[in-house]
């Protein structure tokens, strides 16, 4: 998405030649393939540990490091190379995001008219927006110190990064279509006169 925003404002002349199909397949390959590449690889590590605490999880999936607290062996490192590879990878992202935003606001900024500045800003920033709570309540779960933890803000924090992101995502870029907008307006006016 980063990198479909800043075609759309920064090169929107030619983004029928550098996002063309061709383009949208092997960057959606890149991303499944990555993800593959990572889920087999922690899918692989977390089977092969051995659980000697038990099976019941504080959280609502089988998250890694909830996984590795039941565990008993030497063999966490294993998972800890895989975390590294999955960190690795998100930072590559990030960077790539980050990069393509600074170019985008760049972009954004020299533009003359105000409508024009608004619009290629509310074209981008709720991509921004989820990117940004999915980022910063990721980080804070698996970088918060150990006197932070606790079961709820472990389940809470989790419940922030992994449902919330791609459930407000087909919103977000949904209520830029003026009917389904027209339509939410309506609803919402509608459930206000039946409660009054």
């Amino acid at each position: 998405m980063a990198y479909d925003c800043y075609i759309a404002i920064c090169k929107p002349l030619h983004y029928g030649s550098l996002l063309g199909s061709r383009v949208c397949a092997n960057m959606a390959a890149a991303a499944w393939g990555s993800g593959f590449l990572n889920a087999v690889l922690h899918m692989a590590n977390t089977f092969s540990l051995p659980l000697c605490q038990g099976n019941a999880l504080d959280q609502f999936f089988c998250e890694i490091p909830q996984i590795l607290k039941l565990s008993c062996s030497d063999a966490y490192l294993r998972e800890v190379w895989a975390l590294l590879f999955s960190i690795s990878i998100a930072f590559i992202c990030f960077v790539f995001t980050v990069v393509s935003y600074v170019q985008i606001f760049r972009a954004v900024l020299r533009i003359p008219s105000e409508q024009g500045r608004h619009k290629a800003f509310s074209t981008c920033l709720p991509h921004l927006a989820v990117v940004s709570l999915f980022l910063s309540t990721i980080m804070f779960a698996y970088l918060k110190p150990f006197s932070l933890s606790s079961p709820t803000l472990n389940l809470v924090l989790s419940f922030l990064y992994s449902v919330v992101p791609p459930a407000v995502n087909p919103l977000i870029y949904s209520m830029r279509n003026k009917v389904l907008k027209d339509a939410v307006w309506k609803f919402f006016e509608y459930t206000l006169l039946q409660n009054q």
